[in-house]
């Protein structure tokens, strides 16, 4: 069975926040050709806030030139101003959820069809009202430890977070071990925790496990999860 243009292998990245450390994360991966879904809040972005992670001060993105800083790549839904949606009244859940899709779409000239639920929090009825505004699939932050393909995509959960102790185990038995179904590697996390654990060669690494290889497909979540 082959799935992603002749290919049984696919890579994708999602990264949440919409924060200055993106812009490293960024010439990163795009030096090694390598996609990734951004999750913004349409209601943080160019507010110029900032928050202390230990000792480094994460900062939100200005607006300006946001739109050609993530070239490329795929923008999703975080929820406007990154509140969880369980709890929230129905016109709140309308202005977090519908108005991010909304917001982001007018900035970015594409309309989203995904989604990153804000702390991991989400109920049956945050998944219900997703579908119901045509957003596609949602990710959790439950790491899933394998590759295996899903059906739930609303309930998704991704292989791994990129500090998990065993992303680069997981990188090899992904990149060497044979198989005749298809395998897709979900990694996620915040650009800022780079810096935060001062360990950006961490994502060179894992880059250089996968890049460059015809038998992987790189596309961003949607072009994985939707082919």
């Amino acid at each position: 069975m082959e799935m992603w243009n002749g290919r049984k292998k696919a890579f994708t990245l999602s990264y949440d926040d919409g924060v200055e450390s993106d812009r490293k994360l960024l010439d990163i991966i795009n030096y090694y050709r390598i996609k990734c879904t951004f999750n913004l809040n349409s209601g943080l972005i160019g507010d110029g806030s900032s928050w202390k992670n230990k000792d480094f001060e994460v900062r939100r993105l200005p607006l300006e030139g946001v739109r050609e800083l993530y070239a490329g790549h795929e923008i999703a839904v975080h929820g406007t101003k990154h509140l969880a949606p369980p709890g929230l009244g129905e016109e709140e859940l309308k202005e977090e959820l519908l108005g991010d899709k909304e917001r982001l779409g007018e900035l970015f000239g594409t309309e989203p069809i995904g989604m990153a639920y804000a702390y991991g929090a989400f109920d049956d009825r945050t998944v219900d009202y997703l579908a119901s505004i045509g957003i596609k699939y949602a990710r959790t932050v439950w790491d899933s430890m394998n590759f295996d393909l899903q059906t739930d995509l609303l309930r998704f959960r991704p292989t791994c977070h990129h500090d998990n102790e065993k992303v680069f185990e997981l990188l090899d038995e992904f990149v060497n071990k044979p198989g005749d179904e298809p395998r897709l590697f979900y990694l996620w996390g915040h650009s800022y925790e780079f810096d935060v654990n001062g360990n950006w060669e961490r994502l060179e690494k894992i880059c250089e496990r996968v890049a460059g290889r015809d038998d992987i497909f790189f596309g961003t979540n949607k072009e994985v999860l939707l082919n």
